[in-house]
């Protein structure tokens, strides 16, 4: 079964761990398919198994949505600073 640590380590995926959380999500759905396989499909162990699929799935999301995506004035300014467009004034 798939461990909290694992799943800690596909979540933070971005930036510290070797696996991908698309991996992960892979590897848990064939874990969760066999666990339920063995245990039956109304067992504890496969509601988690299936538990921890979703939470990764929603990462998932949540991590694309967290990506700022920038606009073409931001890429604009980064290119041309001293643009006036670009320019920010503190009052």
């Amino acid at each position: 079964m798939t461990s909290f640590n694992e799943i800690l380590a596909a979540i933070n995926s971005d930036k510290n761990s070797t696996k991908p959380i698309e991996q992960a999500i892979l590897e848990a759905i064939v874990e969760a398919r066999a666990t339920c396989e063995q245990n039956g499909s109304n067992s504890p162990n496969c509601a988690v198994a299936w538990d921890i699929v979703e939470e990764l799935q929603a990462e998932k999301a949540h991590q694309k949505q967290a990506k700022h995506r920038k606009t073409a004035l931001e890429t604009y300014c980064e290119m041309y600073p001293d643009a006036l467009e670009c320019l920010i004034y503190d009052l």
